[in-house]
């Protein structure tokens, strides 16, 4: 079937034709005094010039942002339209701005291939940006109540990071970790390699393809420009981590497995995508960078996240009538170190592969699927994060998934070409796939 796949090419796929993203950021690193608007900017502009197209070619623009508390405008900020403004972009393009939490980057690209497709828009600009860095404080009920004596209670919204009439992401994650036999020692394993992959693809010049050095200043107080470098590298990645170190971490929040070694860190940057069909892009003079065989969005039981990414491929694979064992590489986000296990686990699952995915969200609801093919399961690994993932690279959450289509994109076009899958979870079990062939 993927060879017929792989022959099949017509006028109406949708293709990416452009794809950059910023340096991802620690959490109150390099971009830390970096405006939301403006992040969003950067990686848009700089997807119109790799493609060589004007803004006003763009006909709309689907954009991910996950936190508004952080923007100059808190209350309905129009992140996509304020970033897609300072990118040039003209102010008669129609935009939208939505929330999905750590799958919004790649439901960008799902609503906007929707909109090629339904001959809303021939060229559209997708994508997402956060920035952890500038979250504040909050003061709630002081508008109606008051203070009139004592202090005020102040409070972070990013701890513990979750939803506040759940469990925090990091326990839920940890303890189906337990429930799916992934020990802490194999997550910690993982994430070690995701640092050691991301520092060799850095010094073979891989992520030049995708991440853009970005030119930064700090100014005085009036303005001035009173220093400034180039940031060129993910402020995530620790070239000098180690196995040890990260055994001794304690697991956050009392859940079993999960670390702050083995999870990413809490980042600031922007990805962005521009797409269209083929037939556009060939009287453009455009090459593709990949074409989209299909997307799907789907979302299970709150508590389960780490499967969604499995399961999201899943229906993917059902739609095009492929196997697991016929995709060259996979991309899946590394929000902890036991999402991609547990994911590559159902993925080598005996029943996971034979039952259709509806039968599969049905029964996975109730019970862990232990059945894993071995063999499977060390296959699916060796194609995994092949570059390292989120751990090493860093997670600013609502861009994520655009940066896993453009980094699996040019993965396949290093090695000639393939097919390859990439997936997120997001919070409270949502789950984004996106099957792409180079």
């Amino acid at each position: 079937m993927k060879e017929n796949l792989l022959k099949q090419k017509n006028r109406n796929d949708i293709v990416v034709i452009s794809a950059a993203r910023t340096p991802f950021g620690k959490f109150g690193g390099s971009l830390k005094n970096t405006d939301i608007y403006d992040l969003g900017a950067i990686a848009m502009k700089e997807t119109l010039i790799r493609a060589g197209l004007e803004p006003d070619q763009i006909d709309e623009v689907w954009w991910g942002i996950g936190d508004t508390t952080n923007c100059k405008d808190p209350y309905t900020p129009v992140v996509a339209r304020q970033s897609m403004l300072k990118a040039g972009i003209p102010p008669e393009k129609p935009s939208c701005t939505f929330d999905k939490a750590c799958v919004s980057a790649m439901s960008a690209a799902n609503y906007g291939s929707r909109s090629i497709k339904l001959d809303e828009a021939g060229m559209v600009l997708v994508g997402g940006a956060t920035s952890f860095s500038t979250v504040p404080y909050l003061a709630r009920n002081l508008r109606w109540s008051g203070v009139r004596i004592g202090g005020l209670n102040l409070e972070d919204p990013i701890f513990p990071l979750g939803y506040k009439d759940y469990a925090p992401v990091a326990v839920d994650s940890g303890n189906l970790a337990v429930e799916y036999n992934v020990s802490r020692e194999e997550q910690d394993d993982f994430a070690f390699e995701s640092h050691m992959k991301y520092g060799k693809a850095y010094q073979e010049q891989f992520f030049k393809a995708e991440m853009m050095p970005l030119e930064l200043q700090d100014k005085d107080k009036k303005g001035n420009i009173i220093s400034g470098k180039t940031l060129e590298i993910d402020e995530q990645y620790r070239p000098d981590i180690s196995r040890e170190a990260l055994a001794k971490l304690k697991p956050i929040f009392g859940n079993p497995t999960c670390t702050a070694g083995n999870s990413p860190g809490m980042n600031d940057g922007a990805a962005a995508l521009i797409l269209t069909k083929r037939e556009n892009a060939e009287k453009l003079g455009c090459e593709p960078i990949c074409t989209i065989m299909t997307m799907s969005t789907i979302a299970l039981q709150p508590r389960i996240m780490p499967v969604s990414p499995a399961f999201a491929i899943k229906k993917c694979l059902d739609k095009l009538n492929l196997t697991i064992n016929e995709l060259d590489l996979i991309e899946i986000n590394e929000a902890f170190a036991c999402v991609p296990l547990i994911s590559a686990k159902l993925l080598a699952s005996r029943k996971f592969a034979a039952e259709s995915y509806a039968d599969m969200v049905k029964l996975v609801s109730s019970q862990p699927l232990l059945d894993t093919d071995k063999d499977m399961y060390r296959s699916i690994k060796k194609k995994l994060n092949v570059n390292g993932g989120a751990i090493a690279i860093g997670h600013p959450n609502t861009s994520s998934g655009a940066r896993l289509i453009m980094t699996m994109a040019y993965e396949l076009k290093r090695r000639g070409g393939g097919i390859g899958a990439c997936a997120i979870c997001g919070g409270l079990t949502q789950g984004d796939a996106c099957i792409i062939e180079v």
